[in-house]
């Protein structure tokens, strides 16, 4: 049987030729986390604890096809921002989208019934959609293996030096080597995070918020991507 063509979604596509595609209308919106709260519900007397997200307007700037790129998606813009800020190559492709300069672009897989110059805004997701949020974790610096890893530290007392030591990181004669990949002390946080399984609680169509239940990756005020799950 001929290997399925990695682009297609249904993974049924033998070559270039596709066979079968899902036609699943795509659900994402780029935003900026305000912070966190809770909500009362005064009914069954349980408080929510959401994050609040500043989401969109999102307009569509491109849309991707099997077709001409290889796999399906929908490039989405968010926050104007002056055009000196931009590249001239970024200022012409929003330009031929119909709009001015946006200082963030992202791209949702999944093929789609939108088209370039519509807007995607918080009316896209229901209270209850469940969803998967991506952002950058806030960096934390240089931190050692117990923060950073979760190691166990040592004995504090009865003269041990090996308080929060590392501990042994590889033999001594052979193979005369540390091997990559070894947990040990360095730099962290300030990469990509995608937290699944999140739960839309609310959503206000006038302020652009969306209200998900729990915590969501990145410091307040950073650009987070939300996707269906």
């Amino acid at each position: 049987m001929p290997r399925p063509y990695r682009a297609c979604p249904a993974r049924t596509c033998r070559g270039d030729a596709c066979v079968a595609r899902v036609e699943a209308r795509v659900k994402g919106i780029l935003g900026r986390k305000i912070g966190m709260t809770q909500l009362f519900d005064p009914e069954t007397g349980q408080v929510a604890v959401v994050t609040v997200i500043e989401a969109g307007p999102c307009p569509v700037v491109q849309v991707k096809t099997v077709d001409t790129d290889g796999y399906d998606a929908v490039q989405l813009a968010f926050e104007a921002v002056a055009e000196r800020k931009l590249s001239k190559p970024e200022i012409g492709h929003l330009q031929k989208a119909g709009f001015g300069p946006h200082r963030h672009l992202v791209e949702v897989r999944g093929s789609s019934e939108l088209a370039v110059g519509e807007t995607v805004t918080v009316e896209s997701f229901e209270p209850g959609d469940r969803v998967k949020v991506s952002g950058v974790s806030i960096g934390k610096g240089f931190q050692g293996t117990i923060k950073r890893h979760g190691f166990t530290r040592g004995p504090v007392s009865h003269g041990s030096h090996n308080v929060r030591k590392p501990g042994s990181i590889g033999a001594s004669a052979t193979p005369s080597r540390v091997f990559k990949g070894m947990r040990m002390s360095g730099r962290m946080g300030g990469v990509r995070v995608t937290q699944p399984g999140l739960v839309v609680h609310e959503i206000d169509v006038e302020r652009n918020l969306l209200l998900i239940r729990g915590s969501v990756p990145g410091p307040a005020s950073g650009i987070v991507e939300i996707r269906e799950a």
